[in-house]
């Protein structure tokens, strides 16, 4: 029996909390925070429209070397580490692979996928490829991946070694259990103790960029409303003030 560990995760409301401010200001308030880039570069949205964040599950392939890989790989199935990172699946999870952004090899097909979206999986990124794209498009995953690719997932040159271990997924270190946060922009690493203090941060971001965006669909400036003035700051501070009393807080 092949032995792999399950992660840590995150309370919800955290999980909740990143997916609605998304990648694209994930990224910048970790650039703050002081990780230059968290962007998981190479696999892009595959799924449209689709915007998810949870705890990652990581799985790792290598080049293959065929005396530590079975030619028949499906006379034990079980011997198949992909599928396993796909057996600690819990509701609300994301599998990061990295497949050393290999175009030959798909990882996973609609059967490993169907299993894990049952499971509760929210998306895959892969730094590689998935076959059967368009039903695995059908499952309502979100998918950010480079591409697609009618071979199995080890028929070509690498082959899956290691599962929820630490990852480099398009050239970006993902810890199992870190938060992933994906939509259209693409996926974004967010380490796990620093998920917090990103939220309180990119709350306060969010808030007045909605002011922001107000003014500037009734024509304002953009030299006083993005990035918020000095100018601007006492307008915004009273929207912010009627804002909470409309709301009741």
């Amino acid at each position: 029996m092949i032995e792999t560990h399950d992660i840590v995760r995150p309370a919800g409301e955290l999980v909740a909390g990143l997916q609605a401010i998304g990648s694209a200001t994930a990224s910048s308030e970790l650039n703050r925070l002081g990780v230059r880039s968290a962007h998981i570069r190479g696999p892009v949205s595959h799924t449209p429209g689709i915007c998810v964040a949870g705890p990652a599950l990581t799985l790792q392939f290598m080049p293959k070397r065929e005396d530590l890989y079975p030619v028949d790989e499906y006379a034990d199935p079980e011997k198949q580490l992909h599928r396993h990172v796909l057996y600690h699946t819990r509701p609300g999870d994301i599998v990061v692979v990295d497949a050393r952004g290999d175009m030959g090899s798909g990882v996973f097909g609609e059967m490993m996928l169907l299993y894990f979206k049952r499971r509760g999986g929210l998306g895959v990124v892969v730094d590689g490829c998935v076959r059967d794209i368009g039903k695995v498009r059908d499952l309502g995953l979100g998918l950010w991946v480079r591409g697609a690719t009618p071979n199995f997932h080890s028929q070509t040159g690498i082959f899956p070694t290691a599962v929820n271990v630490p990852v480099a997924c398009g050239d970006t270190v993902v810890m199992p259990g870190d938060i992933i946060v994906a939509d259209d922009d693409g996926a974004v690493v967010v380490p796990i103790k620093l998920a917090p203090d990103l939220l309180a941060e990119a709350s306060r971001h969010a808030e007045w960029e909605e002011f922001s965006r107000q003014r500037l669909s009734q024509g304002g400036d953009l030299r006083t409303y993005y990035p918020l003035s000095e100018e601007a700051t006492p307008e915004y501070e009273r929207w912010r003030r009627a804002r909470r009393v409309g709301a009741g807080e």
